[in-house]
């Protein structure tokens, strides 16, 4: 029993002796570990901090961005409620065309002046759906002709009261058109 007593004694004394070379290192380091300890918070303070000016400048950069995209999207709203509204008067302008052309040729079936107001929309949609700049305009430029002569024929046949067989400027204008 003496052999387990002299164990258990000098594992006690090893215990303590374990304590108190931490105490020592604890009290010979107590400074450095309050420094670290403060610099650890001040380390933590500055890291929120610096997490909250980012979250301020995101919410100002998300908010940037959508007035900036309201805004882009306003502006888009108003440009294809114009479009449409062209679309609309150009529309009514054919429409007015094909009437012009049934009262000036009364004895021409109804199928020309529908054919011809056909030709005229298929050139309208064309313009429209046109990718770029210069294909529109070139669109628009044939649609304006086609809708001059196709006007100054119902004029001179209104003017002349004079029965012509048909359109002939308009539908040479079609011909023209169609084998480009």
């Amino acid at each position: 029993m003496t052999t387990i007593k002299r164990w258990a004694i000098m594992l006690v004394k090893f215990f303590y002796a374990l304590k108190d070379e931490n105490l020592q290192w604890n009290k010979v380091n107590q400074e450095q570990l309050l420094k670290l300890k403060h610099e650890r918070a001040m380390a933590e303070k500055a890291l929120e901090v610096d997490l909250k000016n980012k979250s301020i400048l995101l919410a100002h950069t998300i908010s940037m961005l959508e007035t900036k995209n309201n805004a882009e999207l306003t502006m888009l709203k108003i440009k294809y409620q114009q479009e449409i509204k062209d679309y609309k008067q150009y529309l009514s302008s054919l429409d007015q065309l094909k009437q012009s052309i049934q009262l000036s040729y009364a004895h021409l079936p109804v199928a020309v002046a529908f054919t011809i107001h056909h030709h005229a929309k298929q050139l309208l949609n064309r313009m429209w759906e046109a990718e770029d700049l210069e294909t529109r305009i070139r669109f628009e430029i044939k649609l304006l002709d086609f809708m001059a002569a196709a006007h100054e024929d119902a004029r001179l046949n209104f003017e002349n009261e004079t029965l012509e067989n048909v359109p002939q400027k308009t539908l040479d204008l079609i011909q023209s058109l169609s084998s480009v």
